[in-house]
């Protein structure tokens, strides 16, 4: 899964049709591989982010949870946090691998 697409059902306040067509663009550029699309295929990459965000619309708002609405900012932190211990990781993998090579 894309990890810039995040989850947008049972929020307060709900997600905003801004963030459904985010969440749309998100998903048809990792699905076409192009972030910028040819003039060629604007047209067609356009309309497949309007439809989507659409249907996205249309999921967020048809969706039932008897679970309490999550709080955006809390929701916020622990991807901030995520990505802060992934970073980490990568960084002392990177460091490790350098000494390793220093070491040789």
């Amino acid at each position: 899964m894309c990890r810039n697409i995040v989850p947008l059902n049972n929020l307060e306040p709900a997600a905003t049709d801004d963030e459904c067509h985010d969440a749309a663009l998100q998903f048809v550029r990792k699905i076409s591989g192009s972030t910028a699309p040819s003039r060629a295929n604007q047209e067609v990459f356009d309309r497949a982010v309007a439809e989507i965000a659409l249907v996205t619309r249309e999921l967020i708002d048809g969706l039932v949870t008897p679970a309490p609405p999550k709080n955006r900012e809390q929701e916020a932190d622990k991807r901030r946090a995520r990505s802060a211990d992934r970073y980490e990781a990568i960084r002392v993998f990177q460091e490790q691998k350098r000494a390793a090579r220093a070491a040789s």
